[in-house]
């Protein structure tokens, strides 16, 4: 498989959209709302800025959006999300529906930072020094040519809800696991199963080694060099002024955190973990989030009752996601209006299907 797999129609966004009033925006893009009626459907990640999740018919994690729209009838879907997202929209919905990512630089680093070519040169060297004892698994959070790997061999996708359920099911298939892209996700997991910290490997993947003390016989995990540039700028420190400052104050963090702050915080979970429990929290309650900042702010305004602070004051939105603004949203849907496939994301046939392969195994699990 090459980066080629994938292609897509690029252009860039026409400076008269930048250059116009917010209020014509708006205005605009519930007049085109209005009238393509059920042939659009926008879903939006729970990332994105208030100026666009305003006009998503349904709001969620990756996985969930991608599925709510293959339950759509709308010949356009407008993710308002990411790039390897809208890879598992196209993946996931027929070949009737169009997948339309408003901005195409609107990309994952954490994605990015596992590649077909290195994963299949990972895999040679791996299987070189293990044999067959290893199953891949891939966070959802990765592009369609890495769940294709995963799914031609036999492993399957992960999403930080059911990540032990599948860690559980991934030992059961084999002695060993590589765990793509996020090295925190997998390590966080893993620990909770009581695998111990001595039986982890990180596979480097720019130096091509893999990095380990020890017999190579007791490693059982090989976690992916890869993060979220976002969640891994929570640090222990911010935990230890949020206890030192705010003392009633629970601390409830994302996996793809630090080992360290998820040992070190209350809670951990997904997005939707962290939403339900602050959602389910007594009035009076104080919370500090470590995840993304548009999310907490957003559970911030909705939740008044609760006193509700980021673990890290200084963190900044998710700098890819914020590119999917209303400029950008309203010449999407402009485009679409006209029949246009500006900025379709297509996954050409053999890695889809081969990545479904992937996300199919984990959906039997569920």
């Amino acid at each position: 498989m090459s980066i080629a797999s994938l292609f897509t129609t690029h252009q860039q966004l026409p400076n008269k959209y930048q250059q116009m009033d917010e209020n014509e925006m708006k205005e605009r893009i519930a007049t085109i709302k209005r009238q393509m009626g059920h042939s659009l459907f926008i879903p939006g990640h729970h990332y994105q800025k208030d100026e666009v999740i305003q006009f998503a018919d349904a709001r969620g994690d990756s996985l969930q959006l991608a599925q709510v729209s293959a339950q759509q009838s709308a010949k356009y879907i407008v993710f308002c999300g990411v790039h390897f997202m809208a890879e598992t929209a196209d993946v996931l919905t027929n070949d009737q529906q169009k997948v339309i990512l408003p901005d195409m630089r609107a990309g994952c680093s954490m994605a990015d930072m596992a590649d077909d070519q290195q994963t299949e040169e990972a895999w040679e060297t791996l299987t070189g020094y293990f044999g067959d004892t290893i199953l891949p698994l891939t966070y959802v959070n990765s592009t369609a040519a890495i769940k294709a790997f995963v799914g031609v061999h036999g492993g399957a996708t992960v999403t930080s809800s059911n990540a032990k359920k599948m860690v559980k099911w991934a030992f059961e298939q084999k002695q060993r696991l590589l765990f793509l892209p996020d090295q925190h996700l997998g390590r966080n997991t893993a620990v909770e199963l009581g695998v111990p910290l001595e039986q982890m490997a990180v596979w480097d993947p720019i130096a091509k080694q893999l990095e380990y003390e020890g017999n190579r016989e007791d490693v059982r995990i090989i976690l992916w060099k890869g993060h979220c540039s976002v969640h891994e700028n929570f640090t222990v420190n911010n935990i230890k002024q949020v206890r030192e400052n705010h003392p009633n104050m629970n601390i409830i963090v994302h996996p793809e955190c630090t080992y360290e702050v998820v040992q070190q915080s209350d809670q951990s979970g997904s997005t939707k973990y962290i939403i339900e429990t602050i959602k389910n929290a007594p009035a009076g309650s104080e919370w500090a989030i470590g995840t993304e900042m548009n999310l907490v702010n957003r559970i911030i305004k909705e939740h008044p009752d609760k006193r509700i602070i980021s673990l890290n004051p200084f963190m900044c939105p998710c700098l890819t996601m914020n590119r999917i603004d209303l400029p950008h949203l309203l010449w999407s849907l402009e485009e679409v209006q006209q029949n246009k496939s500006t900025n379709q994301i297509k996954v050409e046939n053999n890695i889809a299907t081969n990545a479904k392969l992937a996300l199919n195994r984990m959906l039997s699990q569920s």
